[in-house]
């Protein structure tokens, strides 16, 4: 596979979703040593916010914080000294299930929080307000591709400007009657810190590139049908087979491995291991 994006460095990974609390206590599930089981996540508050911020921040920065944090102390970097790219096909469906409510309403009088909670970039601003950051953010939806196009933002962005950033990608369900047409199993979200060069934390060198679903490879599927139909039917899940090609451990030879993207487009993905100096 050749790719005209520049390579990306693995710094440190971040994972929560059902049955998979953390990345630490799921590698074991991810390489196939033991089954998952589904187990409803469990969003811890955010640490980084002032106590008041930290009682309204709703489900969806809880898990963009938490998986976010995982990978900053993985990596061991200033998360100020980031860029970042946030994507989620969706959001937090409670709060707009919420800001539907009241417009329906008699009185359609909606709360400055709530609606401030509301816009996409709702995690990354609260993200960024927390560390101090004043680099750039980018955040994205592409319904079901929406992992694979903050992949490919994070790629080119890499390929562009040549400065480390961090990837956060993220769903979570709608309560209902919006979850009969979105249905969406549980939260789930991981966040990738990648780097223009290695360093001595380097986990993998990873390269990206899109190609039309006709010339792609077959889509690489968890062994686990548990595991599987994460990978299947929530968008963040399509980062699932990176996660466990990572969790495997990567040989002498490069990893290739094809995921969901668009309808009409895939990624191919090449990992490489790095070699460490003494």
């Amino acid at each position: 596979m050749s790719s005209l994006l520049a390579p990306m460095f693995i710094q440190g990974i971040g994972l929560l979703g059902p049955g998979l609390p953390s990345w630490p206590a799921s590698q074991a599930t991810l390489r196939g040593e033991q089954p998952h089981r589904f187990e409803l996540s469990v969003l811890p508050p955010p640490a980084r916010l002032p106590p008041a911020e930290r009682r309204r921040a709703g489900a969806v920065i809880r898990l963009a914080m938490a998986v976010a944090d995982e990978a900053i102390a993985m990596a061991n970097v200033d998360p100020q000294t980031l860029a970042t790219v946030f994507t989620s096909s969706g959001g937090e469906g409670a709060n707009c299930h919420s800001l539907c409510e009241t417009l329906a309403s008699p009185n359609p009088l909606v709360s400055p929080t709530r609606f401030t909670n509301s816009v996409h970039n709702a995690a990354s601003g609260y993200w960024h307000i927390a560390v101090g950051s004043r680099h750039s953010s980018t955040s994205l939806c592409a319904h079901d591709g929406s992992f694979g196009a903050g992949l490919l933002e994070a790629a080119t962005l890499m390929h562009s400007h040549a400065e480390p950033l961090m990837l956060v990608a993220y769903d979570l369900p709608y309560p209902e009657p919006l979850n009969s047409a979105r249905p969406l199993p549980d939260n789930l979200g991981l966040a990738l810190v990648l780097t223009p060069a290695p360093t001595n934390r380097s986990i993998a060198e990873l390269r990206v590139e899109a190609l039309p679903s006709r010339l792609a490879s077959p889509v690489d599927v968890c062994g686990d049908a548990s595991l599987d139909a994460l990978r299947a039917g929530m968008p963040a899940g399509a980062g699932l087979p990176l996660l466990q090609a990572l969790a495997r451990g990567l040989q002498a030879r490069p990893r290739e491995l094809t995921i969901d993207y668009l309808p009409q487009l895939k990624l191919a993905l090449r990992l490489s291991a790095v070699e460490h100096a003494e």
